[in-house]
């Protein structure tokens, strides 16, 4: 398929590359990734040529702003890697480029403020955290169903922009669950479970039942929370702890979160996840440069899906979502 739209797709910028995390990976990989990272026109942009990839959404990768936990050096990063962001690929290449805006949610308002400036003033198409935002140290964070974030999320309704929950590891203070076993941390499972249990946050919190027109992103074919749904409110409903809400939770699944496919190239879990939410509500993505692009494509061009459902993924449920 040609045309397609990838939407979790990352650089760095010059002032978050101190806040990359260590990958466990062999020395080609890091040097592929690395290489990706940094790169516009040697690497990213013959890989989507090659591809068929009309379109990529670019965003700062993790840890990015949220391990900052100074607010006030939380909110420059953020600025500046959003005009490095605008400056280097949609300024240059804005048919190819578009941009979700890094967020310092250490500061909800500032946060929102930068939301704002970098829709309006840089075109940005929505915005993208990676997982929760350390605070005053590096043994705090903070997760986003806080009430403290309910004028960020306003902002967000108001601006009518998706908002993409991207992973990063857990604290290392909560992280004995994995010890001895480092394969584990990282993308191979603690950034799905941090995300799962952080998207499951936010709607129990009510969040939605507040701003009910959040659209909320979530990558790798749902972080594994799909399947677990039925279980999750079966046990909510048998003791919720006094919380009661609008809808059942699967209804907030449906009616507010998008799912990608990011770095997830399976398609029996790709058949599941479209049971469970629609076809609409699913979009293509690599997860470039962390994921070989080939691959993604490979996959996606050749699973067994409608070409009719194939555009839709892989293209025109983004373009409605993002107002491309």
């Amino acid at each position: 398929m040609t045309g397609k739209i990838a939407i979790e797709e990352h650089f760095v910028s010059k002032e978050a590359t101190p806040y990359l995390p260590p990958l466990g990976v062999t020395v080609a990989v890091q040097k592929r990734i690395d290489d990706g990272l940094g790169d516009v026109e040697r690497y990213r942009l013959p890989e989507m040529y090659k591809n068929g990839i009309d379109v990529q959404i670019v965003s700062l990768t993790a840890d990015g702003v949220q391990l900052e936990p100074d607010r006030d050096k939380a909110v420059k990063i953020a600025k500046l890697a959003n005009d490095e962001l605008a400056e280097r690929f949609l300024a240059k290449y804005p048919t190819r480029f578009a941009g979700l805006a890094a967020v310092p949610l250490q500061d909800p308002k500032a946060a929102a403020d930068e939301l704002q400036r970098s829709i309006e003033q840089l075109g940005f198409k929505g915005a993208l955290a990676n997982g929760f935002s350390n605070v005053e140290d590096l043994d705090t964070g903070e997760y986003y169903d806080l009430p403290k974030f309910w004028p960020f999320w306003e902002r967000v309704q108001e601006l009518d922009v998706p908002f993409y929950l991207h992973p990063r590891g857990p604290l290392d203070s909560q992280q004995r669950i994995y010890e001895g076993h480092p394969e584990l941390l990282g993308p191979a499972w603690a950034f799905g479970v941090e995300t799962s249990t952080h998207a499951l946050r936010l709607i129990t919190s009510g969040l939605f039942d507040r701003f009910p027109k959040l659209k909320i992103i979530i990558g790798h074919l749902g972080e594994g929370l799909v399947p677990m749904m039925w279980r999750v409110q079966n046990r909510f409903d048998y003791a919720s702890f006094g919380k009661r809400l609008e809808k059942p939770l699967m209804q907030y699944l449906k009616d507010n979160f998008f799912i990608t496919t990011s770095g997830n190239f399976h398609t029996p879990t790709l058949v599941n996840v479209i049971a469970e939410m629609g076809i609409d509500r699913i979009l293509f993505s690599v997860d470039y440069p962390y994921e070989r692009t080939d691959q993604a494509v490979q996959w996606f061009d050749n699973c067994g899906l409608s070409e009719e459902d194939r555009q839709r993924i892989g293209r025109l449920n983004a373009l409605r979502l993002f107002k491309l």
